[in-house]
């Protein structure tokens, strides 16, 4: 991994085996040569999956909404939607632009999934794509590593900032929604989307483009002089595992309850689970929450792609449903949830899904 993200300070990371260890992860992509060159932008990886959409790869021109969802847009504007859309090339459509981390891929597939529903449109693509691995090169690293060393602190980028260096893949998933089911294959009806932020109750844990105050609020990168956005490596995705550990399980089961109880959803009926989890750690840690609750929702009935093609963030949860289709398992009338959780200040998303 380190010959495509470099060495920060030219020595190995003294954290990467542990990572890698709870993590479980054993083989990832990025969009990166080994000369740290970028092969792909976040644009064109998402409008490569949605060519995969179709058969031809040829974009139709019956195509009303386009909503794309990312946490790391090529630009800060224009709006990633845009990006997508001028290399489609296909036609006018209507474009909607999710930001945030893990949730925006349901998100956008709301909108989507609303605008065919309500007859507004006939039919509307949800993209996912990511590509973080520029954001964890060695560079992006270095100067602050070695400001740490010259003022005598202890560099703090093992917890707070390396760890995720090996925690992150790029790649792109893609899903067509329409007013009538396939005339080829299989369908998946959507029944509910559902989604609860609590942010009003926890403190931001994942961010980006800011640092944590003491008082807990962000202190934005608009507020760094340009010396400071390098020598505090405040581009640089960061992640409170402090925070993280005691609090993303415990509201995630309680926000999976929640969808339960309000959709009168009884887990036998419950064929597959597809958790997105970012670590196969946090895989155990949210079957023992559910074993706990007495939620019948076991192991037995899980599926994940998460050791082969590692953590991509917002377009894990539709990769993983492509991979479960692939597999031949599903019949007709199987119901699937999707469960999706994002740490960046704790919201939770749950689809649930019929074969059609």
């Amino acid at each position: 991994m380190e010959q495509y993200l470099g060495l920060i300070n030219s020595k190995p990371s003294r954290v990467r085996r542990i990572v890698l260890k709870q993590n479980g992860i054993k083989s990832r992509y990025y969009a990166l040569d080994k000369n740290r060159k970028i092969t792909h932008s976040n644009a064109e990886l998402a409008f490569l999956s949605i060519k995969r959409l179709f058969p031809d790869e040829k974009i139709p021109d019956d195509i009303d909404v386009l909503a794309c969802a990312t946490g790391n847009p090529d630009q800060l504007l224009p709006s990633h939607a845009s990006m997508v859309h001028g290399l489609m090339k296909n036609r006018p459509m209507e474009l909607y632009s999710t930001s945030g981390v893990c949730l925006t891929c349901l998100q956008a597939l709301k909108v989507a999934y609303m605008s065919v529903l309500s007859g507004i449109s006939s039919k509307a693509i949800c993209s996912s794509s990511e590509l973080a691995s520029p954001t964890l090169l060695s560079k992006n690293y270095e100067e602050e590593y070695e400001h740490c060393t010259q003022v005598g602190t202890d560099p703090y980028m093992a917890f707070e900032k390396d760890f995720l260096r090996f925690m992150l893949s790029d790649g792109a998933s893609a899903v067509l929604l329409s007013d009538r089911k396939s005339e080829t294959g299989i369908s998946f009806k959507i029944e509910w989307i559902e989604m609860t932020s609590y942010a009003h109750e926890l403190p931001t844990c994942m961010f980006m483009g800011a640092e944590l105050r003491e008082d807990g609020e962000l202190k934005s990168w608009k507020e760094f002089e340009s010396q400071e956005l390098v020598n505090r490596s405040v581009l640089t995705v960061k992640q409170d595992i402090r925070l993280l550990k005691p609090n993303i399980i415990r509201y995630w089961v309680d926000h999976l309850q929640y969808c339960m109880e309000k959709y009168d959803l009884n887990p036998a009926d419950v064929n597959y689970v597809i958790p997105h989890v970012s670590s196969m750690f946090f895989y155990g840690k949210l079957a023992e929450e559910i074993e706990t609750r007495n939620i019948d929702l076991g192991t037995n009935k899980w599926f994940t792609n998460l050791t082969e093609i590692g953590n991509i963030a917002s377009a894990s949860i539709f990769a993983a449903l492509d991979d479960l289709n692939n597999s031949g398992r599903l019949k007709a009338n199987d119901k699937i949830l999707l469960l999706v959780p994002e740490n960046g200040r704790f919201s939770y998303g749950t689809v649930l899904l019929t074969v059609q």
